[in-house]
């Protein structure tokens, strides 16, 4: 069997008795989802690239300490939340302005349909990024990366009513916050 044809806990099983190929295989499977999932909780895709580099030396490193019992995927972006919300404490500690931060002017390029999607998408990715950080957590697993309730439950280490609470919460807010768009 090729090694992308191999479950997770195969792979697992191959890395922690030495056989080291199976990790670039859980790398390309899902270093881009996490970054994806960091990017849309921070909002910031400089620190997304880093957070995922450290996720992957992190979940090397502590590969012994998985549980077979729960998914691996769920394991591993409960360590990409820890280390997100790591981030904006870190963040809320130490508040920068950087000279790249400053807007520049730019006239919008394309049709104006794409204009006003690109417009569309900006003001919904703001109101995201308003969101509580276990109402934004848990939206962007539901909607973004696909995942269960019960999956993003063992990732935010919450039961699953948690998680459904967490959703409506989030998407009313949204709701609220979007309203002129729905109109």
């Amino acid at each position: 069997m090729q090694l992308y044809e191999q479950p997770d806990s195969e792979l697992v099983r191959q890395i922690q008795s030495g056989d080291d190929a199976g990790f670039d295989e859980l790398m390309r499977r899902y270093k881009r989802p996490v970054m994806s999932f960091v990017f849309r909780v921070l909002g910031n895709a400089e620190d997304a690239e880093d957070i995922a580099q450290d996720i992957f030396v992190r979940v090397y490193q502590k590969l012994d300490t998985y549980r077979t019992e729960t998914k691996f995927s769920t394991w591993l972006f409960a360590m990409a939340r820890n280390a997100a919300i790591d981030r904006m404490r870190w963040r809320a500690r130490h508040p920068t302005e950087s000279i790249e931060s400053t807007p520049e002017i730019a006239m919008p390029s394309g049709t104006a349909e794409e204009v006003g999607a690109r417009e569309i998408g900006g003001q919904i990715a703001a109101a995201v990024a308003r969101l509580p950080e276990d109402q934004r957590t848990a939206l962007v697993l539901c909607e973004y990366q696909g995942m269960s309730y019960a999956d993003i439950a063992g990732v935010m280490r919450c039961s699953q009513k948690s998680v459904e609470s967490r959703l409506y919460r989030a998407k009313q807010t949204l709701r609220e916050a979007l309203r002129h768009l729905l109109d």
